[in-house]
């Protein structure tokens, strides 16, 4: 044989030998020591909890001319309607029922006829709004409360 063959199927057996590791995915490398090497970092899972946004509606303002019809007290600018009717005796009714609940209901007449009822007056806008989100949450029943700005 010739002399080329002889060294030509060892070189091969060693190449052929060492690829074999490369294929079986094993290596001498240690990827540890290595700065180019870096292992995958999981990002933390921060578990948010949703709370439902509670929000009050927005109160209605309405601005009208308003007579007290059965008291005689001082004139006040804002007043917390809770109620309104086009016949007297539904909010004399209605007036009598939240008595029963602690409230001071005051009955108020605008220029088109309708009956107003209120729980509260005031001179300072932010005292009478604060009244009326206090009901909306202690009186669900009266969610529908608003504010009402009397016109001079």
């Amino acid at each position: 044989m010739n002399k080329r063959t002889l060294w030509f199927i060892p070189v091969m057996i060693l190449l052929l030998a060492s690829c074999a590791s490369l294929r079986k995915g094993t290596s001498r490398f240690d990827t540890s020591q290595s700065i180019y090497v870096q292992e995958e970092i999981q990002p933390a899972r921060i578990e948010v909890k949703e709370e439902p946004v509670v929000s009050e509606p927005a109160v209605v303002v309405r601005e009208e001319r308003v007579t007290n019809i059965e008291h005689t007290g001082p004139d006040y600018r804002y007043y917390v309607i809770i109620g309104s009717f086009r016949v007297l005796d539904n909010a004399r009714n209605f007036r009598t029922d939240l008595a029963r609940q602690q409230f001071n209901p005051v009955i108020l007449e605008n220029e088109e006829g309708l009956y107003r009822v209120s729980v509260a007056a005031y001179n300072d806008e932010f005292e009478a709004r604060s009244r009326i989100s206090q009901i909306r949450r202690n009186y669900q029943q009266y969610s529908d409360v608003w504010l009402l700005i009397r016109r001079r």
